[in-house]
């Protein structure tokens, strides 16, 4: 059946039209458009890209803040038939940028006013490109740039006259014909392009809402940035689906302005829903605990107290109240009328839950926002997956802290070892996954999407198991992912192989983010070069002159360093944990083919990694370092 993000957003018009869709806040208030509103401006944009030469399968960029014109834009080019190419606002270097808008062959793109300088950097450099559509707020125009609301009025004259030509183009686009190509950074400078279908889309929330129902009434504020597709699937798409309604952010004249009205959109939206990444889930945390503590000594012991009662009562959130533990009930419920409540409506009074998406967030978060009553339940999913895999939801017997939830449906999963043998429960392996939502593929890169699917087989690059009751539990990186704490990945090995290859002072590093702060390394050196510099001396500036000569090989990368842009600066090392003793088979850090098991290198200097994110160990020339380095030089 013929079921792509068009046909869902019409059949949502038809039965939602005078509905609130969208909610933004220009300037003292949220202002309201409705479905059929919605409809009208997207059908403008897109046959002012029609109009504009722009060609069904041609791609489509945007790079902007999260607002109702970047919705707006994607549906309209949709309906153009045409394939968008989300960009992250994060993306600062010009060649990540340039990357991806050649790679994917754009010509159009979509801009804020604050993305706009970084266009016109790049611009000369991208021959393709015809049309930059600026969203609002720029007086002066350059060559090829036009204003989204020009667009529109030449949609709006389009459609005089070719209104049904226009929409036959929307209703030709099949299942299977290209969404979005979202980008993901890949294993060396590369990024790969992840190709999504309609159908993918689709697929993904009707699979999503088996495990989490979202009335018509509910509303949510996105904010996490648009370019995603958790954000897609979860912020905009399910609720398209259930006819729900949809805040962005008030974007700020920065991106610090924009961060500080969250907690003020949160209390103006009311939404009954968020989602959220573990970086921002403890910012929330710390939050509650500033203002609790405003309150005074005797309030902080009371919440403190509270909540060792509340995290007794809800144990896993499964078993929540079982055996002798309801006595606690009417003394949860007091403090939930004293003080949770109190916390609640610094969230607007009426969020339901949070729906946590990204990395693995960790079971003392889950304990702590179930207790005050606004549980976060933790999903799992990549942007491959379209993104969403498995979720705890509301509902007795649905959530398990420390669980990324149960599996949404129809999908399939296998866990395999390590020669592909598929794993009993319990068992930990790969999860490899099958269903509707599975991409389409790496745009342009045949051999990576080879290597990713398989027969229809997802392989995630993920470890975890499945327990028999039907929870699914996330355990990190099966492979050698990096894993920020908002949620982001990145695979190291071609950093990794760089910095080896060129530096004379590194014989082997382990590049690690396990949602850290930063990321760090574990640095063996090389004997014949620090002998070499230290020339036969071992104090302790001479041992400090080695350390920072060793810091400086990843400088090289940074920005402004000889080797700068052949990495992104964000999962450069930012701090190094120099070991005095080398991965061997011997020692169980090299296996028989002599690659480096990374896992069993992690655990062994798992003292040196915790080290590493202390004040002292962030230091070059701390002693762990020096000794090391005094270590090797014998």
């Amino acid at each position: 059946m013929k079921k792509t993000i068009i046909d869902l957003f019409e059949s949502s018009v038809a039965k939602y039209g005078n509905k609130c869709f969208l909610m933004e806040k220009r300037t003292t208030k949220f202002e309201e458009t409705t479905y059929a509103e919605t409809k009208a401006l997207a059908l403008k944009v897109g046959a002012g890209l029609t109009s504009m030469g722009v060609k069904p399968k041609q791609t489509v960029s945007i790079l902007a803040e999260g607002c109702n014109n970047w919705i707006i834009s994607e549906l309209g080019l949709l309906y153009a038939g045409a394939i968008s190419v989300p960009l992250s606002i994060k993306l600062e270097e010009a060649n990540d940028l340039l990357f991806r808008l050649r790679h994917a062959d754009v010509e159009t793109i979509f801009v804020s006013r604050n993305q706009l300088p970084k266009i016109r950097k790049i611009r000369e450099q991208l021959p393709l490109v015809k049309s930059v559509i600026i969203f609002d707020g720029v007086t002066e125009l350059e060559e090829g740039e036009i204003l989204l609301s020009d667009v529109m009025a030449k949609g709006e004259e389009y459609l005089k006259t070719n209104e049904k030509e226009f929409l036959a183009i929307g209703q030709a686009v099949q299942n299977d014909d290209y969404a979005t190509i979202t980008y993901t950074s890949g294993t060396t400078a590369d990024p790969k392009g992840v190709i999504l279908t309609h159908r993918n889309y689709t697929a993904n929330v009707e699979q999503a809402l088996t495990r989490i129902s979202i009335p018509s009434t509910y509303r949510t504020l996105i904010i996490l940035p648009l370019d995603h597709c958790f954000a897609h699937v979860c912020g905009f798409y399910i609720m398209i689906a259930c006819g729900a309604s949809v805040a962005t952010t008030q974007v700020g004249r920065t991106p610090m302005e924009t961060l500080k009205n969250i907690p003020l959109n949160i209390k103006e939206v009311k939404p009954h829903f968020l989602l959220s990444v573990p970086a921002l889930a403890k910012n929330f945390r710390k939050s509650i605990e500033t203002s609790i503590k405003k309150s005074g000594p005797t309030a902080e012991k009371l919440f403190k107290f509270a909540l060792k009662v509340s995290y007794e009562y809800n144990q896993d959130g499964f078993s929540k109240g079982k055996g002798w533990r309801f006595i606690l009930k009417p003394l949860v419920s007091l403090f939930d009328n004293i003080l949770y409540k109190k916390v609640r409506e610094g969230f607007g009074g009426e969020l339901q839950f949070f729906v946590g998406g990204g990395a693995l967030l960790d079971s003392e978060l889950q304990r702590f926002f179930y207790a005050v009553g606004m549980p976060m339940y933790q999903g799992y999913g990549l942007s491959e997956a379209t993104p969403i895999i498995s979720t705890n939801s509301i509902g007795a017997g649905n959530h398990r802290f420390g669980s990324s939830g149960k599996l949404i449906e129809p999908l399939d999963i296998k866990i395999l070892d390590e020669e592909g043998k598929e794993m009993p429960c319990g068992v930990k392996g790969e999860i490899v996954i099958k269903g509707e939502n599975v991409m389409a593929g790496y745009w342009k890169n045949p051999s990576a999407t080879a290597e990713t699917v398989k027969d229809g087989w997802l392989y995630t690059g993920d470890m975890g198991y499945m327990a028999e009751d039907g929870f699914l539990y996330v355990l990190g990186r099966f492979k050698s992912l990096l894993i920020s704490a908002d949620g982001e990945k990145y695979s190291p090995e071609g950093m990794e192989e760089a910095i080896v290859d060129k530096s004379p002072l590194i014989d082997q590093i382990i590049i690690y983010n396990n949602q850290s702060p930063f990321t760090s390394a574990i640095v063996v050196p090389n004997r014949e070069a620090v002998r070499s510099m230290l020339g036969g001396k071992n104090d302790e500036e001479s041992l400090a002159k080695v350390a920072q000569a060793i810091y400086g090989e990843v400088d090289k990368y940074r920005t402004g360093g000889i080797y700068a842009d052949e990495f992104p600066d964000r999962w450069l090392p930012g701090a190094l944990a120099i070991v005095g003793e080398p991965f061997t088979e011997q020692n169980g850090l090299v296996n028989s083919t002599m690659k480096i098991v990374r896992g069993k290198v992690e655990e062994y200097f798992a003292d040196r990694i915790e080290y590493v994110y202390t004040p002292e160990g962030k230091k070059a020339a701390n002693p762990k370092n020096l000794e090391s380095i005094k270590q090797i030089a014998k």
